[in-house]
């Protein structure tokens, strides 16, 4: 899958929610280096991901480590200042 995803495609945890970062390289292994708004950059495991369409790709919370799921739900935060 991770060759039908390019440098610059949103992130979201669910299809039509709200997106949490951006891809920013996309590993040999599949592997994804996304800017999590507000947080920097986290790689996301090929696993982890379960749709690509769109220039979305759409990631399981479950298959993703805590500092991520932290960082992803604080990635609006300075929105709401």
């Amino acid at each position: 899958m991770a060759h039908d995803i390019e440098v610059g495609f949103q992130t979201f945890l669910v299809d039509g929610g709200e997106e949490f970062g951006a891809v920013r390289d996309v590993r040999p292994n599949g592997d994804l280096l996304v800017y999590v708004e507000n947080a920097g950059d986290f790689v996301l495991t090929a696993d982890s991901i379960t749709a690509v369409h769109s220039k979305k790709v759409i990631v399981d919370v479950k298959k993703l480590t805590a500092d991520v799921r932290k960082a992803i739900g604080h990635a609006h935060d300075a929105e709401t200042l």
